[in-house]
């Protein structure tokens, strides 16, 4: 029953926390670099509430000590340490099973997520360098835009360690899912918990499918109105960079799904059985090197690529317009690492 596999089991359970019982198992050491930014102060708080975290490791170029000062008081297992500046990056990392980025510049008015590559791209190249150093065997879930770029430049950056697993790296476009659940259970009245569309190709704009034909519960809708969600649901992300009017993008919905995302890596590596979720990988789905669809995690990762599955007309169209833009981000990435020092 694919609602089973794509069951809500990685949702944060916050608040729950404290009443689940915790398996021996779980003992996970995650890293958060880029924690006291508009996106790692509320996805480590979402960390630290749940009972898969043994240790926090947070990592920053500001205010980190006080962020982990602060999520240290919480009630909850795991054990906060917060780490500041580059000369500490390599101490936080030892150790680590799983780490989290969503270090990086964020989207103001008028910008694409192109517009950052330069910035974004020289931090998460330094961060996987430091990955490839200490934890080479950690799984890297990479929030920082532009996605399309970045999960290249951390593979290229990867490789020239030798350490490069392609069933490690994950380019985090959860958000994309909870985005297009969540407007669908609007339009259809329905509980956004039990909503399900996969969303498949990049995490930018046109290269962002989603795949309501694939949805569970299964919904219809007329053209003209499939037209109109699947375009908000593409430029959703600016949306919020627009009502946030200059203050920035999508933090708290991004932490969110950031944290769902974890959680399910984390309950996978326990040895949780049917967990789905869609992310930007190496791919051989289509022709891009990368690309995202519905993946099962296991313990090392992605044990299966479950691809694209069946296709409506209207979704084939998507998924044919997007290739041009997505070879061509791939590439940029690709290209960055080659002409570094």
């Amino acid at each position: 029953n694919p609602d089973k596999m794509f069951s809500r089991i990685a949702r944060p359970a916050v608040g729950a926390a404290r009443s689940l019982s915790t398996s021996s198992q779980n003992h996970a050491k995650v890293a958060v670099l880029g924690a006291s930014g508009g996106i790692g102060q509320p996805l480590s708080l979402l960390l630290k509430n749940s009972p898969l975290v043994s240790h926090l490791a947070l990592y920053d170029i500001a205010h980190t000590p006080g962020v982990a000062a602060d999520l240290s008081h919480i009630e909850t297992r795991a054990n906060v340490t917060g780490f500041i500046g580059p000369d500490q990056l390599d101490s936080a990392l030892k150790g680590c099973e799983v780490v989290v980025i969503p270090a990086g510049v964020p989207r103001k008015p008028g910008m694409t997520r192109d517009d950052l590559f330069n910035t974004n791209a020289t931090i998460v190249a330094t961060l996987a360098d430091a990955c490839a150093r200490n934890c080479p065997e950690a799984m890297i879930c990479i929030i920082a835009n532009p996605v399309n770029s970045t999960i290249p430049i951390t593979s290229e950056v990867l490789k020239k360690y030798g350490v490069y697993n392609p069933n490690r790296v994950f380019g985090v476009t959860t958000l994309d899912i909870v985005r297009a659940n969540t407007f669908v259970a609007d339009l259809k009245g329905l509980d956004p918990a039990r909503v399900n569309v996969p969303v498949v190709g990049g995490h930018a704009g046109k290269t962002i499918i989603p795949l309501i034909s694939q949805c569970t519960p299964k919904v219809e809708f007329p053209q003209d109105q499939l037209t109109a969600l699947t375009e908000r649901i593409q430029e959703a992300g600016t949306e919020v960079v627009k009502a946030k009017a200059g203050a920035g993008s999508a933090t708290l919905s991004m932490a969110y799904a950031g944290a769902r995302f974890t959680f399910s890596v984390l309950d996978a590596m326990n040895g949780k059985e049917g967990v789905v979720e869609c992310a930007f990988v190496r791919s051989e789905e289509t022709e891009c090197k990368y690309f995202s669809t519905p993946l099962l995690l296991g313990k090392s990762g992605i044990e299966k690529n479950l691809g694209l599955g069946k296709l409506s007309a209207f979704e084939e169209k998507l998924v044919a317009e997007a290739i041009g833009e997505l070879k061509a981000s791939i590439k940029k990435g690709e290209d960055f690492v080659q002409k570094m020092k």
